[in-house]
């Protein structure tokens, strides 16, 4: 008990009274770990990176996998992953774990009973010592209340016990957004963590892929700001709602920006390289404390004759230079994830 109360009094100390505004900007892009080529993370510039995605293995809810394609073990002997992360980490770098993504099923959508959840999650947690967790949570697994409750409450449970032994774990939201902010079910997943108790390090916008949310006459790079200053307004209220007051910069400082650099999923949504100096101009200047991207595999230009309105796996789509998007984004920054 004794020990449980010091964790809950370390998490409130860290986060309970807002995000840390003085922390300084922090990058760290996705990896997408199962495209080929491999990314070389383990050897790029900037050393903080998000690996994703986990997600539930085929035929088995709660068992975790990376993409579906690889169990943990599987991974490691098929992608050097466990010594990869090992040679990151031994250059400095920073690992985050991010569950869930577009495609698959995250844990707490697939396993129903959460002590099995727990164990999964300890896994994914015992074997890659990660600084924080991201949850990418969108389309139908946004959708599954019950699911989000599971997620909730096992991870608040993860929260104590790391607190209690090895330090604490930083829980991020990745949530999708239009220019109006979080859908409905966005608001939900935020006021699900908060009333369990996690204790969230923030929310993290996906700035990307807007479709008829965009208006005409408005910018990627509008679009992205105006989903930003929603989304700020939107957490204003639900912390409220939880019984926590924030200032505005409190707000800024507990906010994430994604875009997807390049050509987006959708024709006719391209981020390039001005929008992306201005998405940090933006950022920076309200005191937003997390800037990633999808993805550092895409981060090069595309061989000749790929199609801009095809949004490709392993490069961006626009004229560029090798890791030019990591660079503007990340480029600077003196924060660590973490």
């Amino acid at each position: 008990m004794a020990l449980i109360l010091a964790a809950v009094l370390i998490l409130v100390s860290k986060y309970g009274a807002g995000r840390d505004v003085t922390k300084p900007a922090w990058f760290a892009g996705y990896a997408d770990v199962t495209i080929s080529p491999a990314y070389a993370f383990e050897t790029a510039k900037l050393k903080d990176v998000m690996m994703a995605f986990i997600v539930a293995s085929p035929g088995e809810p709660c068992a975790p996998s990376w993409g579906t394609r690889y169990s943990l073990d599987a991974a490691d002997q098929a992608l050097n992953l466990d010594n990869r992360i090992q040679s990151l980490k031994s250059r400095g770098g920073r690992v985050a774990i991010s569950f869930g993504g577009s495609l698959n099923l995250e844990l707490a959508n697939s396993c129903r009973d959460e002590s099995a959840l727990k164990s999964a999650y300890r896994q994914v947690v015992g074997r890659y010592d990660p600084v924080a967790l991201d949850f990418d949570i969108e389309g139908d697994n946004l959708l599954d209340a019950a699911a989000g409750e599971r997620r909730a409450n096992v991870i608040r449970e993860l929260q104590l016990e790391r607190g209690s032994h090895d330090g604490e774990l930083e829980v991020w939201l990745t949530l999708p957004a239009s220019p109006r902010g979080l859908t409905d079910g966005g608001v939900t997943a935020v006021d699900q963590m908060l009333a369990a108790g996690v204790q969230l390090a923030g929310v993290n916008v996906m700035t990307m892929n807007y479709g008829e949310s965009r208006q005409p006459s408005q910018s990627m790079l509008e679009a992205s700001t105006s989903a930003a200053t929603a989304v700020h307004d939107q957490l204003s209220i639900v912390y409220q709602r939880a019984g926590i007051n924030l200032s505005s910069e409190e707000l800024w400082a507990k906010l994430g920006l994604t875009p997807m650099i390049g050509q987006n999923d959708l024709p006719g949504e391209v981020f390039d390289l001005a929008a992306t100096q201005k998405l940090r101009d933006f950022a920076l200047g309200k005191g937003v404390q997390r800037l990633s991207m999808w993805s550092l595999n895409r981060d090069l230009q595309c061989p000749d004759g790929a199609g801009p309105e095809t949004a490709s796996h392993v490069c961006s789509g626009v004229n560029q230079g090798s890791g030019q998007f990591s660079e503007i984004l990340g480029g600077g920054l003196k924060g660590r994830m973490g």
